[in-house]
């Protein structure tokens, strides 16, 4: 029988194979009160657990080999930092000392604690780090039940195919590729994916920036997440086709079925390579506009497939990863430096834009306001407004993006700015910053700054901002819903998540012609920068600086190359000012 699940397309491109089933691997754990006397047991059994697991993703990340993708480095790194965290450690030795509870039940009481904190966090990134979390804890309770506690590898003689050919369809006794299907998989996970013979996977569980989808695009590979049960509705074996264009996974495909996505997947890897071609090609539409496509990234190691994918220059670093799941412990001005250092020198003497660090209410990182109450945190103290509220982190983040300015073309970029008050405060700290750095005899360079305008407080005083800044930034995620009032982690709205609102496709004309108008760039960095379908209206709209994740750059810039600004801009106008802006667009 065919059937089909649909999830979330994150990773582009076809994946056909036979499913390796690693189902939800959630442990059974029993619920049971302890005597006083087995406390410190309980609390060594917890101890010898999380050295032994911390142990081996040590060695896993030691093993990761050069040609990985950077990002599976750094996610080995964060579950290395929640397996050290203390406010998991002090809770569960709560439960286990003031409550009785057994090593098993504090480790899930205190993951579920923990867990609530993430499922109000607004950052979308950040929400979905509680999938760390689950799988640390998972792991610990796998080996105090003396489980496995690694992903198992396919059978060593099956090898999967750069494709799937239609011979497979007539007989099975070929090798055929595989495709996993996981509740879940961690970054320890991803490490022997990426050296398994896996073409594709889908997972119960994620979201477009979870680590699966993250690694799924560093990898290039097909992907969908969010398939809800898909782990228990696909068997051993079973024929799958994942469309991670569409987000749909198809169980059981007819022969008729397994060709056309046979004859897709050869179109797919044709395409491919017709776009690797464009790498070197200047970014110039027909009418000879020079469009700048830069990337969005998280870590310095990201450049490498920056300069890969041909971007110009990075136009949104967010530090904020260097801050996350540190016990509460900052980065020091030292290590900020030599990071950003590292961006700098990546880029190869491109530009590189950092952001401040964008934290907030939600995202603590003070672990001692963990308990505060936060009605809604999307409105509450975040980005720039934590920053002004502690000047001393602030002012060792300024020290060392200046520091790194010394190595290279940096700018600097200030999120979720609203008030005349913020700019004049933000420009003091950073002028404060420069004579503390003057005083010391440390170097540093020039800096160019620029404002996010992704609330609409910002976009409707953009007259302020062009007289403060060098350049501006649109934000569009958070513009979008600040604008539309949509919190787009909620499902029950999300479907009123809109790019397309006229009202959106306003604000950022607005942004960008004012901009023009005063000789200041304006860039976007938002989801809509990295969608091939938005391009040209964007184009049309009059933007010139899109940034996006790398491996979003070629398709974007095919559509570039196609494109006449002159005639796209009547057009791009009449969508703007259309009831219905994506069925005008469909008209074109």
């Amino acid at each position: 029988m065919t059937f089909s699940i649909h999830g979330l397309a994150v990773a582009r491109g076809i994946a056909i194979g036979k499913a390796v089933l690693v189902a939800s691997s959630r442990v059974d754990v029993a619920h049971y009160f302890i005597q006083p006397s087995q406390i410190e047991e309980e609390l060594n059994r917890i101890t010898q657990a999380r050295d032994a697991v911390m142990g081996e993703v040590q060695r896993l990340h030691q093993s990761v080999p050069k040609d990985a993708p950077p990002e599976l480095q750094a996610l080995l790194e964060v579950h290395m930092m929640l397996l050290q965290d203390e406010m998991l450690a002090e809770g569960v030795r709560y439960w286990v000392k003031d409550r009785l509870y057994n090593a098993e039940w504090a480790l899930t009481s205190q993951l579920e604690i923990v867990s609530r904190q993430f499922d109000d966090m607004d950052d979308a990134y950040l929400r979905e780090r509680k999938g760390d979390l689950e799988q640390v804890v998972e792991r610990l309770l796998r080996h105090m039940k003396g489980l496995p506690t690694s992903l198992p590898q396919p059978h060593p003689k099956k090898q999967a195919s750069g494709s799937w050919h239609q011979d497979h369809l007539l007989d099975d006794s070929h090798d055929v590729p595989l495709v996993l299907i996981a509740h879940d998989l961690s970054p320890a996970d991803m490490l022997q994916f990426k050296q398994s013979v896996f073409t594709g996977f889908v997972t119960d569980v994620g979201g477009k920036t979870s680590h699966t989808a993250i690694v799924a695009r560093s990898l290039d590979i097909p992907a969908v997440v969010g398939a809800r049960n898909a782990s228990q509705w696909v068997k051993q074996d079973d024929w799958v086709i994942i469309d991670g264009d569409a987000g749909v996974i198809i169980v059981g495909p007819s022969p008729i079925i397994l060709a056309e996505y046979a004859f897709k997947q050869r179109q797919a890897e044709v395409e491919r390579e017709r776009l690797a071609r464009l790498r070197h090609t200047p970014a110039v539409t027909l009418d000879g506009q020079h469009i700048h496509l830069l990337a969005n990234i998280e870590l310095p190691e990201d450049t490498r497939l920056a300069i890969e994918m041909g971007a110009v220059g990075v136009g949104l670093f967010r530090s904020e990863f260097l801050f996350m799941n540190r016990e509460g412990r900052l980065p020091d001005e030292e290590e900020q430096y030599l990071a950003y250092k590292r961006a700098v020198e990546g880029m190869q003497g491109l530009p590189v834009t950092i952001r401040t660090v964008d934290v907030g209410a939600d995202k603590p990182l003070d672990r001692t306001a963990k308990d505060q109450a936060h009605l809604n945190p999307a409105l509450g103290l975040r980005a720039i407004r934590w920053s002004l509220a502690d000047p001393s982190m602030f002012l060792s983040q300024l020290r060392a993006i200046l520091r790194a300015a010394a190595h290279g073309k940096v700018n600097l970029l200030i999120p979720m700015l609203g008030h005349a008050k913020e700019i004049h405060q933000t420009f003091q700290l950073l002028e404060q910053a420069r004579q503390q750095l003057d005083k010391k005899l440390i170097p540093y360079g020039p800096l160019q700054v620029g404002a996010m305008i992704e609330i609409p407080a910002a976009a409707l005083s953009l007259p302020l901002f062009l007289k403060h800044f060098d350049f501006l930034s649109v934000g569009t995620n958070d513009l979008i819903q600040y604008t539309l009032a949509i919190d787009r982690a909620d499902e029950q709205v999300a479907h009123l998540y809109d790019p397309l609102h006229p009202a959106i496709l306003q604000l950022v004309a607005q942004t960008i012609a004012l901009g023009a108008a005063a000789g200041k760039e304006v860039a976007l960095c938002g989801e809509m920068a990295g969608d091939p379908g938005l391009t040209r209206l964007l184009l049309g709209l009059g933007l010139r600086y899109f940034s996006m994740h790398p491996t979003q750059i070629l398709r974007v810039k095919q559509e570039v190359l196609r494109s006449d600004t002159q005639r796209l801009a009547p057009w791009a106008q009449r969508v703007m000012h259309a009831e219905d802006p994506a069925a005008e667009m469909q008209k074109a």
